[in-house]
């Protein structure tokens, strides 16, 4: 079986920056540590970077700037088509073509709600329960 997969929606990199020791962290880490395939699109990456910058998040500038670097650097870079058309948040279909396009197992969200609990081929998961699954699956 390949290498676990997903998507980190936009409120999971933010999440991972604003509480160090949080889960949404620990689900980052390990996609930049290769030992999951993160997979974005440069729509994905750019919304990733304009939510970053946000003055009321409170992050620094350079930390912005070497986070981006190292999500590009570790992420898989797909080109999407449109497919996705989810009333619910019309902002988050970026995700969901990008999983599709990627046959990404799980997207990592913190608003499920926003999401089906499957789309195609990929589960819609919070950072808690992608952890419950993947980390057993890493030890083998």
């Amino acid at each position: 079986m390949r290498r676990p997969s997903v998507v980190l929606d936009t409120n999971v990199i933010v999440s991972a920056h604003l509480k160090q020791d949080g889960l949404e962290r620990f689900v980052l880490d390990l996609a930049l540590s290769r030992a999951l395939t993160m997979y974005a699109s440069e729509e994905v990456l750019a919304e990733y970077s304009d939510v970053l910058r946000r003055s009321r998040l409170g992050i620094s500038p350079a930390l912005v700037k070497r986070s981006l670097e190292l999500i590009r650097n570790a992420a898989t870079i797909v080109r999407p088509k449109r497919v996705a058309d989810l009333p619910f948040d019309p902002d988050d279909n970026k995700f969901l073509d990008c999983a599709t396009a990627a046959q990404a197992h799980f997207l990592v969200t913190g608003n499920k709600r926003h999401f089906p609990r499957t789309w195609q081929e990929t589960r819609i998961v919070s950072a808690r329960e992608s952890l419950q699954e993947l980390v057993p699956t890493m030890s083998r």
